[in-house]
């Protein structure tokens, strides 16, 4: 009885934990586009709830993940299912095209971020 309880407790300390730095992680990377794009930039709440995206800044729905073990694929689905779910009339009648992009940081390691190749193509192509 005793050990059922205490594994009972370790699972649910490691999904708070685990929880915990998913959200000190998305504040971490909205603070780092709110000061590159010099506007302020805020987690979404209740997304995990939602099951959204965790940041939108215009048109670029982003899904921040703070982790060790990668999951990228399951990620990028993830944040590809958002944009589906998501209207696509803004509130200017025009249609919005989502950007869908997924973000990860490992411990002591850069942010990194991935998106759909056309709009790196795209983005390079401007760039050249």
């Amino acid at each position: 009885m005793r050990l059922a309880c205490w594994t009972t407790y370790i699972e649910t300390m490691t999904g708070k934990t685990s929880r915990d730095k998913g959200a000190r992680g998305e504040r971490e990377f909205a603070e780092l586009l709110s000061n590159e794009l010099g506007q302020v930039v805020k987690r979404k709440l209740g997304q995990a709830r939602d099951g959204g995206d965790d940041i939108q800044v215009g048109r670029y729905r982003i899904e921040v993940k703070r982790r060790e073990k990668l999951a990228i694929e399951a990620w990028c689905k993830q944040v590809e299912a958002a944009c589906t779910v998501a209207a696509d009339i803004g509130e200017d009648g025009q249609r919005t095209d989502w950007v869908p992009v997924v973000v990860f940081r490992r411990n002591g390691e850069p942010w990194r971020a991935v998106v759909p190749a056309m709009w790196f193509i795209k983005a390079m192509r401007e760039d050249l």
